[in-house]
């Protein structure tokens, strides 16, 4: 996951609506049952579906009245942590 991306697809939602992400992620995890993609292709459509999802995650904490740049640096701090787990 990568935080830019994360920052930059929850300004989008802000600006738009969820929805958009949510048809997305859909199609993206659609497009994964392709049986002739290659394994670094599934990776990129993985880390781009991740992003997404951070992304929701995040709209979310604003929406629950979290500022911004701290549901950004929490959603950051849980990934990190259960990655160090």
């Amino acid at each position: 996951m990568k935080l830019p991306i994360i920052k930059h697809l929850t300004q989008f939602i802000e600006e738009n609506d969820e929805d958009f992400v949510i048809e997305t992620i859909e199609t993206l995890e659609a497009l994964t049952e392709v049986p002739s993609l290659k394994d670094e292709e599934l990776d990129v459509i993985g880390e781009l579906i991740s992003n997404m999802y951070g992304a929701i995650e995040v709209t979310k904490m604003i929406k629950e009245g979290t500022p911004k740049k701290e549901a950004l640096n929490n959603f950051m701090k849980r990934v990190l942590g259960s990655i160090d787990s």
